[in-house]
């Protein structure tokens, strides 16, 4: 892979550019370098496959967290192609545009004779239908259809923050032509919510076999965690009097463990308490950060000693 890409000038905006408009971009760059366009156009190709690579790098948080830290050059030497592209679905993506098909094909898998860079798992929904004429792929060429495959399907995979981080096992019960069926899926470490796990074959069935299953990847319910990129924030309540004269917190962290926090005297609701480097891991052995934020409880009702001396701290202008 060429080394040095600025992706932010590949796709036109700034680096401040929000998503909208990193994808705003993308789509009008996409549209008017798509092959259909520049049939036979070498130059048009690369253009289009950076645009692709760029986007595909920008509109994920991640990557695109890692890309401003460290820099193109550094980036590079740590993330294939393959790597950029993983766990990004072209799919529903070109479909809104409304492009794809042979030419698409072409331009990423270079004519049919197995050179690329092995995106099969990401484009297969889109090819899966085509079949091209013997000579490989070509603009324009004459292509047979074979049997369509079933539609795919996509449920949500609740994960606790500690499954996401760490991967592991999970076990998906689903029921395909009445028929109830459970199948063992691996979660990669790292995975974040959004993300989506492909199991092949193991879709609705169509003349031409099953589909794909799609897991996609949510944060259980149950965990108190919010999540941002790799950091994380942690709701905890403490009393009125606690806010005011200061006190000391059990905080639970995702791994299991337990980090004492010390809420100063003064501590205002809403106020945020950061705790360095107890994120979620990131490439580069980078680390986020975990974060606190204190909510204060105000009693809904009150004991005539306590409504009385509330009284007298009001009188002293608490």
């Amino acid at each position: 892979m060429t080394q040095g890409k600025d992706y932010y000038k590949i796709l036109g905006v700034s680096k401040d550019a929000t998503q909208e408009e990193i994808k705003k971009a993308f789509r009008k760059l996409a549209l008017k370098y798509h092959p259909d366009r520049h049939k036979g156009d070498k130059e048009a190709e690369e253009r289009f496959k950076e645009i692709n690579e760029a986007y595909a790098v920008l509109s994920d948080p991640e990557k695109r967290r890692q890309y401003d830290t460290f820099g193109s050059q550094e980036f590079h030497q740590h993330f294939t192609r393959e790597d950029i592209f993983r766990d990004f679905d072209f799919t529903n993506l070109f479909k809104d545009l409304g492009i794809g098909g042979v030419g698409f094909s072409r331009v990423f898998f270079s004519g049919g004779g197995g050179q690329g860079f092995g995106l099969d798992d990401i484009f297969s929904s889109i090819f899966e239908t085509e079949r091209p004429r013997k000579g490989g792929f070509g603009f324009g060429e004459a292509t047979d259809y074979t049997a369509v495959k079933g539609q795919d399907v996509v449920l949500e995979l609740p994960l606790t923050l500690n499954e996401m981080v760490n991967g592991g096992k999970k076990v998906v019960a689903l029921r395909t032509g009445g028929t109830p069926e459970k199948i063992a899926v691996k979660v990669p470490k790292g995975i974040g919510p959004g993300k989506k796990i492909r199991i092949p074959g193991k879709g609705a069935q169509g003349p031409g076999g099953r589909g794909d299953l799609y897991l996609l990847v949510k944060l259980d319910p149950s965990e108190p965690y919010k999540i941002d990129g790799l950091d994380w924030e942690l709701e905890r309540s403490i009393p009125f009097s606690d806010a005011c004269l200061g006190t000391t917190l059990n905080v639970p962290i995702f791994d299991g463990s337990t980090i004492r926090l010390k809420v100063p005297a003064g501590t205002q609701c809403g106020q945020r308490f950061r705790l360095k480097g107890k994120g979620l891991p990131g490439k580069f052995g980078i680390r986020g950060d975990g974060y606190v934020k204190i909510k204060v409880q105000v009693p809904r009702s009150l004991s005539k000693e306590q409504r009385r001396l509330i009284e007298e701290l009001k009188k002293m202008g608490v």
